[in-house]
C-alpha cells in the first residue's frame, strides 16, 4: 500500500468530511478492497436499485485520489415509526438496540479495515498530525450520521472509547433525538440530553440532516464544535436539505466548515431521480456551491469537500465529468479559473478540515 502512496504523491492531497464506507460495504454487499472498475462490474449483476454498478469509490480509487483522511459513517436508523421495507440497503429497523448492532458492525468493518492495513482510525490529533504527514493507508474518523444507535447517554462514553469523534443528530424523518431532513420539528428531550453528553466529550457535532428548527436550536444550546459535513447552498438549489445564508453566516460565527456535496440533486434545481439526464449540470455547479459561501463570508477558511459520493446513489446522480472519485481534481482548474489562490484551493482541499479538527480532537487517548 505504501508504494501506492508514493505514486499518489504528485496529486493535491484530499480530506473529505463525508464518506459512507462502512454502509457501502454492510448494506450494498461491496467488496471495496476491489479495484473500481472489478467493483462496478461486481454490483452491476444487482437489480434492487438503478444506480449499481455506477460506484465511484473503491479503496485502491481513493488512494489514487490521495485521499488522505475522511470522516466516515455509521448509519443506521430507528425513529418512532420504522417503515416496514426489507431490500438490504435499507437503513430503518424497528428498534434502536437493532440500528446499535448494525452501527456496531460498521465500525467492526472499520476495524477490520485497521487490521488489513487499508484504514486506520484517527482519534487523537497525535493521530491526526502523524497519519498527514507520513500516510501509509486511509486515515478515518468515524462519525453518527444519525444518532438512533446510542441507546442512552452512558453508551456516548462507550461510543467515544471506541473511536467515535462527531456526530449528526439525525438522517431523513424523525429520529430519537431529533427531527431530520422533510420534517419541521426540533430536538426531542432525549436530544437536548445528549447535547450535554457530547459538549462533555467535545463531539464535533455534525448540523447536517438536521431540519430548520433543530438546527436553530443546535445553533443555540451547543457550545462544542459544529461543522456542516454535506451541505450546499439553498439560494443557489432551493430545498430544506440545502443552508441558508442565514444559516451559513450562523456557522461562520461558530468557526464552523461547511462541506461541498456531489449528489446533483444538490446542485441542480428541480432535479428528479432516475428521470433528470446528469449532463444538465457539470462540476462548474460545484463551484458556484463554493463561490457563494466564500462571498458570504469574505475569505475560504469555511467552505471545503464533504462529497457524500456513494452515498445512496451512483454517476448516474453526480455532476457530468464525475465518474470516479479522483474526477474531484478536476476542481483545481475550475477554481484556478475562477480566481482562487493555490493557497486558497489547499485551503477548500484539506487545510479546513485539518485545521477544524485539530481544534476538537483530544490530545490523548480518552
Amino acid at each position: 500500500m505504501s508504494e501506492m502512496w508514493e505514486m499518489a504523491e504528485s496529486v493535491t492531497p484530499l480530506f473529505d468530511a463525508h464518506l459512507d464506507l462502512a454502509w457501502n460495504a454492510l448494506s450494498f454487499n461491496r467488496d471495496l478492497t476491489l479495484s473500481l472498475d472489478d467493483l462496478c462490474a461486481v454490483d452491476s449483476q444487482y437489480n434492487d436499485a438503478p444506480f449499481r454498478g455506477n460506484c465511484t469509490v473503491s479503496l485502491d480509487e481513493l488512494t489514487r485520489a490521495n485521499l488522505r483522511i475522511c470522516v466516515a459513517t455509521l448509519l443506521a436508523r430507528s425513529g418512532p415509526s420504522p417503515p416496514f421495507t426489507t431490500f438490504r440497503r435499507d437503513l430503518d429497523y424497528a428498534h434502536p438496540s437493532i440500528a446499535h448492532a448494525h452501527a456496531h458492525g460498521q465500525f467492526a468493518y472499520y476495524e477490520w479495515l485497521e487490521r488489513a492495513q487499508r484504514a486506520r482510525i484517527l482519534r487523537t490529533v497525535d493521530d491526526l498530525n502523524t497519519h498527514w504527514s507520513n500516510p501509509e493507508t486511509l486515515g478515518l474518523i468515524v462519525s453518527f450520521e444519525g444518532c438512533d444507535p446510542i441507546l442512552d447517554l452512558d453508551d456516548v462514553h462507550r461510543w467515544y472509547k471506541m473511536g467515535v469523534r462527531a456526530a449528526g443528530l439525525t438522517h431523513y424523518g424523525a429520529g430519537q433525538y431529533a427531527f431530520g431532513t422533510g420534517t419541521t420539528g426540533g430536538l426531542t428531550s432525549r436530544g437536548f440530553a445528549l447535547l450535554r453528553e457530547f459538549e462533555s466529550l467535545n463531539i464535533a457535532l455534525d448540523v447536517t440532516h438536521l431540519s430548520d428548527q433543530g438546527m436553530a436550536e443546535v445553533l443555540n444550546h451547543y457550545s462544542g464544535p459544529i461543522l456542516a459535513s454535506h451541505h450546499n447552498c439553498r439560494a443557489l438549489v432551493p430545498g430544506q436539505r440545502q443552508l441558508s445564508d442565514g444559516q451559513i453566516r450562523e456557522l461562520i460565527a461558530r468557526n464552523a466548515v461547511i462541506g461541498i456535496a456531489f449528489d446533483a440533486w444538490m446542485l441542480y434545481p428541480g432535479w428528479v431521480r432516475c428521470k433528470t439526464n446528469r449532463n444538465v449540470v457539470n462540476m462548474s455547479a460545484a463551484v458556484d456551491h463554493i463561490d457563494h459561501i466564500c462571498e458570504l463570508v469574505g475569505d475560504t477558511r469555511h467552505v471545503a469537500i464533504g462529497s457524500d459520493l456513494d452515498g445512496g446513489f451512483g454517476y448516474d446522480q453526480t455532476p457530468a465529468g464525475l465518474d470516479r472519485y479522483s474526477d474531484l481534481h478536476s476542481l483545481k482548474k475550475l477554481l484556478f479559473e475562477r480566481g482562487y489562490a493555490p493557497a486558497d484551493i489547499k485551503s477548500i482541499f484539506h487545510s479546513n478540515w485539518l485545521n477544524f479538527f485539530r481544534n476538537c480532537l483530544p490530545q490523548i487517548n480518552a
